[in-house]
């Protein structure tokens, strides 16, 4: 590829995403049970069980039509986008949208997330797989790497 060429196409990824709204990345939705209490947070706690908190279209009763709200057309619009930048890009919606909410973080931050992002789903499993005496340990590591990858707005 000309440099003259390499220049404007690395100009054109970030130009497209100036077009593009917002990051408004779902942060997840913990339960926690604490002194046989139920609460609900963003924020983790140790034995917190994460929460699909999506959120939904509904049905206008009268006409039969979708109603959107504003979080779902946003989601909508950034789906699109990332459809059309996947040429470009190379990224799936999903991966477009955490590169997209990511991008103001520092290199060190966006190096800790993505090494979080493979190390949650196998504290998880090992949280949930623990026998009864190791499951406090496995809880307490998962809830510490909730809790950094919280804090680094990851």
């Amino acid at each position: 590829m000309q440099p003259t060429r390499r220049f404007l196409w690395s100009c054109a990824l970030p130009m497209c995403l100036c077009c593009v709204s917002p990051a408004h990345a779902q942060k997840a939705v913990y339960r926690c049970d604490t002194g046989g209490r139920v609460s609900y947070s963003n924020e983790p706690c140790v034995g917190a069980k994460e929460i699909d908190a999506t959120p939904t279209q509904g049905m206008d009763k009268m006409t039969g039509t979708s109603r959107k709200g504003a979080d779902v057309q946003r989601h909508e619009h950034d789906t699109a986008m990332a459809d059309a930048l996947k040429p470009l890009t190379g990224m799936n919606a999903e991966q477009f949208r955490v590169y997209k909410h990511r991008m103001p973080l520092s290199a060190p931050d966006k190096a800790e997330c993505a090494r979080l992002d493979y190390q949650l789903p196998d504290l998880k499993q090992r949280a949930a797989k623990a026998p009864t005496g190791d499951r406090a340990a496995a809880e307490v590591d998962l809830y510490k790497a909730r809790k950094r990858f919280n804090d680094l707005n990851c």
